[in-house]
């Protein structure tokens, strides 16, 4: 009896370990050749696959060695150092390309019809989940969750980029930049020019303003809290570099520690500060004007007029909404900033235009909302500016249903690129001096620029299109107007132009300008 037993369990371990050796093989060999034919037959062409990595040794490699040289005579032409091997597959295959991401092939998306209509589309074309779970340790919000909850989150957090609640951030945001400019008044001499690094010094600009604007007269605490954000920041994207073990967030490893010593202080902290707000309240004080404050006041206001909790945000989501505004604010604007001042020292012409400007709406005051608005020449300059150096250099779509995509059928789970940058760059759509930085290319607005094509996006589009953008672009005017209004500035000797992508486009040798006090 003991043997029949035996035989019965070897017999299902057996299955068991058939299936599993099944499925492995399903993933990694004959799902990718069905696909691999079914790409083919529909016109696409790219490397036939290889066993589980694809083309993602070639990918890796083409990265590393793109940024380990720096781009010659400042061009503007910065794709063949930010996505190399799409570049070298487009010159290879054409643009109705694929490459593969391991045993999934990834689709190169190019027609502006197209991109349109995946933006429109957010329920159908979803942000791909992340492979390694430690990214959830930055922050978990409205940039990640899809459907019904991310409708629930963006209805929330919508009043508090309300154009009549960034009005009333100003005051921080000016605040922010003239300590930064006493900063650097204190290193730069009266007479003569002074060179600085003015990379990190826009970063802590950044942080110190959504510091501010996000809890308001708690800033210190807000400050400490993105110290904190920082920190996690730079742990994870070393994790990045190396390749995810499922599991291995769990082992006791000296990263992993410091990642949960820090996700507990910054948890604590920024709970702290909800519940000093709702005490607050409580005692019949009225919510704040800061962006804590609004979301809370949003969260009770849809609470009450549902009548249930379950319309509302639970504290952690809260919290999680705290931490994602850090990541997606400060990087994106100090990103933004810093490749406007470096045009701005290579084109002096339109440096002395926009100080121009400048002066003529406000003079050495500090601009109030409408004068910001007025500002069309600095308007100008920070499109082209996006234009040729977008934050988010490419953006990546995954199919949540079976789809046709103009002529593409595409299976459920496919993933498609959009390379933002050369689409900004696209010599069809803004002329053969496209790699130019040429302002005036918006005189007369971005509709007129584009000739109403989707072909310039640094905020995305579609219903998932940034909400902070209008927060972005009153920062970024602030920051430049008062910046020209206090200095000169040209490019150092010592530059090294290598924009690379970690998150977002970076100066990777820092932006050392020669500085000149006014």
């Amino acid at each position: 009896m003991g043997n029949f037993y035996n035989m019965i369990a070897i017999t299902l371990c057996g299955i068991v370990f058939l299936v599993y050796t099944l499925k492995v093989l399903n993933w990694a060999w004959f799902r990718p050749k069905k696909l691999d034919k079914f790409l083919r037959q529909q016109g696409l062409s790219g490397n036939s696959y290889r066993l589980l990595h694809g083309d993602l040794k070639e990918f890796s490699n083409s990265i590393k060695e793109a940024q380990c040289k720096p781009i010659n005579n400042l061009s503007n032409d910065i794709a063949p150092s930010i996505i190399p091997y799409f570049i070298q597959t487009i010159s290879k295959y054409g643009k109705r390309c694929f490459v593969w991401f391991g045993p999934k092939p990834m689709i190169l998306v190019m027609k502006s019809e197209l991109i349109r209509e995946i933006f429109a589309k957010n329920y159908v074309y979803q942000k791909p989940h992340h492979s390694n779970p430690v990214a959830s340790f930055l922050a978990r919000g409205i940039a990640n969750y899809e459907e019904d909850k991310w409708a629930k989150h963006r209805k929330i957090l919508k009043p508090a980029f309300h154009l009549e609640k960034l009005k009333l951030m100003l005051p921080a945001f000016y605040l922010s930049c003239i300590e930064m400019l006493k900063e650097w008044e204190q290193i730069v001499p009266e007479q003569g020019s002074k060179e600085l690094d003015i990379w990190p010094q826009l970063q802590k600009l950044t942080s110190d303003m959504i510091s501010r604007t996000a809890f308001g007269s708690s800033y210190e605490e807000g400050r400490r809290i993105f110290e904190l954000q920082k920190e996690q920041a730079e742990i994870i994207m070393k994790l990045f570099s190396s390749i995810y073990i499922p599991g291995s967030r769990f082992l006791p490893t000296k990263s992993n520690k410091k990642m949960k010593e820090i996700e507990k202080e910054v948890q604590e902290s920024i709970r702290r500060l909800i519940d000093n707000r709702l005490k607050e309240k409580e005692a019949g004080q009225a919510y704040g004007d800061d962006l804590l404050s609004t979301l809370l006041e949003s969260n009770s206001n849809e609470i009450d007029e549902q009548g249930s909790k379950e319309f509302g945000l639970t504290i952690p989501e809260v919290i999680q909404e705290c931490k994602l505004f850090y990541f997606a604010g400060q990087e994106t604007t100090s990103v933004w900033l810093v490749w406007t001042m470096i045009l701005l020292s290579r084109h002096q012409d339109w440096q002395a235009k926009a100080r121009e400007e400048v002066l003529q709406a406000f003079g050495s005051d500090q601009p109030a909302f409408d004068e910001l608005s007025r500002l069309k020449i600095v308007t100008m300059i920070l499109y082209e500016s996006l234009r040729l150096y977008p934050p988010l250099a490419t953006r990546i779509r995954r199919t949540n249903e079976e789809t046709k995509l103009g002529d593409l059928h595409l299976p459920n789970g496919s993933l498609l690129f959009i390379p933002t940058v050369l689409l900004h760059h696209d010599k069809e759509i803004w002329g053969e001096d496209a790699e130019e930085f040429k302002p005036e290319r918006f005189s007369e607005g971005v509709l007129k620029a584009t000739k109403g094509q989707m072909s310039f996006f640094p905020f995305g589009a579609g219903p998932r299109i940034c909400i902070g953008q209008n927060f972005a672009m009153l920062e970024a005017k602030m920051a430049i107007a008062l910046i020209l209004q206090c200095f000169s500035f040209e490019l150092s000797p010592s530059y090294t132009h290598a924009p690379f992508s970690i998150v977002a486009l970076q100066p990777k040798f820092g932006a050392p300008l020669i500085m000149q006090r006014l």
